[in-house]
């Protein structure tokens, strides 16, 4: 897989919440290194934005709960394709296994599953490394909140949480706990987990739509495609990266590199609307600015690091990029 990142809709409802909690949220988007043009993209965020989001979120808000509290200003999770996979089921049972089938449309962190057990059900999302860290505390204590209420919603009030396992040892205290999911939590267990009633899985949905559920379904498969190009591409970058500097990064080299014929990575890459001249030129451009912005590299040296054989090429490749000269470039971004 490549990078893990999170649907832009993830980074959209963490900017409402902070809206709506009040906060300074053009200070917090600021130490987070997030733009307000990144909030209202489509594009998917690298997970490890998620790091920098809380961690500016607990220093701006001077609130060691912050993902708790916050997750109370969440607003509803509405007008995604997992959502309408979920109301378009018969019962809350068949829409809860069909979200989860598709959870990686949401976060690549997801990685939910349904347990039945005889007289209780919980989700969990496993064994996580990293569980003690800040960002796990937070972003799980938010996420949780949003689940409850999309789960009320969408039973028209009647989901109840049975109680709540979290899968770090420090948090807050059990009666804020109580307050805020209306059940018990217990820290420090092997997974986080979500007990509730088995019997709600057979509730039916007041908004189910059998005609539109093909539909749905169908429109989910593609995303998880464009998710799968989106991979490869990553993949493809990673393979330039380490093959750059011997000069030998071709399309061939990288084919074999990641397992698959030339044929193969031409048309993947030609289906996620790119190809692999245009990734080896962007990776190459950003590679280039980024050593004459922030490095003293010579020219010289800058030309073997970015994989050109001559200065000549890559004297004219820079000068498309920017239209400017090598020389040119790093005096304006070193001033």
């Amino acid at each position: 897989m490549s990078q893990l990142t999170d649907a832009s809709v993830v980074l959209r409802l963490g900017y409402q919440a902070i809206r709506r909690a009040g906060l300074p949220t053009e200070e917090l988007l600021t130490k987070a290194g997030v733009a307000l043009n990144q909030v209202e993209a489509n594009d998917r965020t690298p997970l490890s934005a998620q790091y920098a989001f809380w961690v500016a979120a607990e220093e701006v808000s001077k609130d060691p709960d912050i993902g708790l509290h916050l997750g109370e200003h969440l607003p509803l999770y509405r007008g995604q394709v997992i959502e309408h996979l979920f109301v378009s089921s018969g019962n809350f049972g068949e829409g809860l296994k069909r979200a989860l089938a598709y959870q990686r449309l949401i976060s690549d962190a997801f990685a939910a599953k349904l347990v039945i057990e005889d007289d209780r059900c919980y989700l969990t999302n496993g064994e996580q490394p990293f569980a003690e860290s800040l960002v796990n505390r937070h972003f799980t204590e938010c996420a949780m909140s949003g689940v409850l209420l999309f789960f009320k919603f969408i039973t028209e009030g009647r989901f109840e949480p049975i109680y709540i396992d979290f899968n770090f040892s420090k948090g807050a205290p059990d009666d804020e706990y109580f307050r805020v999911y209306e059940c018990p939590v217990s820290l420090g267990q092997k997974e986080t987990r979500l007990y509730f009633d088995p019997t709600i899985l057979e509730y039916p949905l007041w908004q189910a739509e059998p005609e539109l559920l093909q539909l749905h379904e169908q429109l989910a498969i593609e995303k998880l495609q464009e998710l799968a190009r989106y991979d490869l591409v990553g993949e493809v970058r990673r393979a330039i990266g380490s093959t750059l500097e011997s000069g030998e990064t071709t399309l061939e080299t990288v084919a074999a590199q990641l397992n698959i014929t030339p044929r193969r990575l031409r048309t993947q890459l030609s289906e996620a609307h790119t190809s692999f001249q245009q990734i080896l030129s962007d990776y190459r451009c950003r590679l280039a600015k980024r050593l004459l912005a922030s490095t003293n590299e010579s020219v010289e040296r800058i030309v073997y690091l970015t994989g050109f054989s001559e200065p000549s090429t890559f004297y004219r490749a820079f000068k498309r990029w920017t239209n400017e000269t090598p020389v040119e470039y790093r005096k304006r971004k070193q001033r």
